[in-house]
């Protein structure tokens, strides 16, 4: 045990109209919502790395927080796990994710690396003995250390690419060994800086081969967890291989891998690929490559990646909408990949920021699943488009252009404009909100 939550008992939902802070107002992980536990479907997450590695810094300054277990060695390491399943426990979170380099200390080989993550993934696996949290998913820091700084799988040098597959490899199994459900592969500098020195042809070719081994792997011994590619844009590489879900499905696409890998769909990183967050998820829904979700916000004024915890319910309440009509989560879930700001500095601001990410996310489940239930919103999407249920519409579709013309010329067609009708709709979703 830790005395860094000294004082904080485990929070519980105790409704809206609670004076106690440290309670939930709105996450009641027993209520049932669509005929589903909100905890099942929300399936929430803390992030590892924002957490417990996170020192305070941002591009114009370095460490602000002063926490225990910052060092550089195994003691160190398994005093920030000891600190993170406490957090877990207070929070009652069912899962958490992790990045290799944010659990163990760098060492001066891969074998020294490899030694470290296997010593705390076993005291993990102690952990969890005794833990509700589990894992939701693993991936591998490939971008941080100065090896990376030309990509990781997409690296000019050959030598870089077997690191990479290695460290891989490495964190694969572990993620298998604790139960994680997903891996994740997060190309944090998988991207270029000029055209002058980039081989596009090769490193795609590269970044491909190097899934199809991942994918080879997960079949060879036989887990059943999903693979999962998290879009990042233009941060921090100029041109950034996986920009946004139509760009990663185009590479699935071309390289036949579409039916073995899904996404992981952040919010931040749809905004900076300029969408929002619920197209990304719309069209990850469209094309069944819906896996997973990290849940943050940006600030929209500053133009970079804040990961910032989120608050804004009307958009939870659209993302939701989304993650609902595609079916849900079922391996995957709500991971908080979200930070507290530099200032922040006290071991009660990590809970609470956690409880109002997590009662948002709530509020935005339950208008979601009003206004699907309800059935309004998809009524008047479906009178749009009721034109093509004709038996006509229908066999145009089959037909050619000439065809379609001598009808067009026959029946005298000359369609007037019909209202889209947005603001109408925009003021049906506020009812829920």
């Amino acid at each position: 045990m830790t005395d860094f939550f000294k004082g904080i008992q485990a929070v519980k939902y105790e409704g809206p109209e609670t004076e106690n802070e440290f309670t939930f107002r709105y996450y009641n992980p027993d209520e049932v919502i669509m005929g589903k536990r909100m905890e099942d479907h929300l399936r929430f997450a803390v992030a590892y790395w924002h957490s417990f590695a996170y020192e305070g810094g941002d591009p114009f300054g370095g460490r602000t927080f002063d926490r225990p277990w910052f060092g550089d060695s195994m003691d160190a390491a398994k005093l920030k796990a000891d600190a993170a399943f406490e957090m877990f426990d207070i929070l009652g979170a069912p899962y958490f994710c992790f990045h290799d380099l944010d659990v163990r200390p760098e060492g001066k080989t891969f074998a020294e690396n490899k030694r470290n993550l296997e010593e705390i993934v076993d005291y993990f696996a102690q952990k969890m003995e005794t833990s509700k949290t589990k894992l939701l998913w693993g991936t591998a820091n490939l971008f941080t250390h100065r090896r990376f700084m030309a990509g990781a799988a997409t690296n000019p040098d050959p030598e870089v690419f077997a690191y990479s597959a290695a460290t891989i490899k490495s964190c694969m199994d572990a993620t298998m060994k604790l139960g994680g459900e997903n891996y994740v592969l997060w190309g944090g500098r998988e991207g270029y800086e000029t055209l002058l020195n980039t081989d596009l042809t090769k490193e795609a070719e590269h970044a491909a081969r190097m899934l199809e081994m991942v994918v080879e792997y997960k079949h060879k011994m036989g887990w059943d967890g999903q693979i999962l590619i998290e879009p990042k844009p233009q941060e921090p590489s100029k041109h950034q291989y996986d920009f946004d879900v139509a760009t990663v499905y185009g590479f699935l696409k071309r390289f036949g891998l579409e039916n073995e890998v899904k996404m992981n769909i952040e919010q931040g990183h749809a905004i900076l690929a300029g969408h929002s967050f619920e197209h990304e998820l719309a069209l990850a829904g469209s094309l069944g490559m819906l896996g997973s979700i990290d849940m943050n916000r940006n600030d929209y004024q500053s133009g970079w990646d804040t990961d910032q915890f989120p608050n804004n319910v009307p958009e939870m309440a659209l993302a939701y909408y989304e993650v609902l009509k595609a079916g849900g989560f079922t391996k995957g879930g709500t991971n908080f990949d979200a930070r507290i700001r530099r200032q922040s500095l006290d071991a009660e601001d990590l809970i609470l920021s956690h409880i109002g990410g997590m009662d948002c996310c709530a509020r935005g489940l339950k208008a979601a699943a009003a206004m699907l239930e309800d059935g309004k919103l998809e009524a008047a999407r479906d009178a749009r488009y009721a034109g093509w249920d004709t038996d006509g519409a229908k066999a145009m579709l089959g037909s050619d252009l000439a065809s379609i013309q001598e009808r067009v010329l026959a029946d005298n067609v000359n369609p007037e404009p019909r209202s889209g009708r947005q603001e109408r709709l925009e003021n049906l979703v506020n009812r829920y909100l």
